[in-house]
C-alpha cells in the first residue's frame, strides 16, 4: 500500500508545485483540480496500476485524497486477483 501511495504522490506532486501534499489532504478543496486534470488522474491510475476505472468508480470520494485513490486501487487490484 505504501508503494501505491508513493506513486500517487509522485504523480500529483508534478502538478502541485512546491505544495507538500499529505495523504489525507483533499486535492479538490486545494483548488488544484480541474476537469482536464481529473481525466489525467484517472488515466494515470488505470495505466500505472493496470486497473479499469468504471463509470461507478468516477466519484469525487474515490479521488479526493492520496489515501482514497490508494484504497480504490487496492479494491480494483484485489478484484482482479480474486477473479
Amino acid at each position: 500500500m505504501n508503494e501505491i501511495k508513493a506513486k500517487i504522490k509522485t504523480f500529483l506532486s508534478k502538478f502541485f508545485g512546491n505544495h507538500d501534499l499529505q495523504q489525507d489532504e483533499d486535492i479538490f478543496a486545494l483548488g488544484f483540480v480541474n476537469s482536464m486534470f481529473a481525466m489525467q488522474l484517472v488515466l494515470f491510475v488505470e495505466q500505472e496500476f493496470q486497473v479499469a476505472i468504471e463509470n461507478e468508480d468516477l466519484e469525487f470520494e474515490n479521488f479526493r485524497t492520496i489515501n482514497s485513490i490508494a484504497n480504490l486501487v487496492e479494491r480494483k487490484t484485489s478484484l482482479v486477483i480474486h477473479q
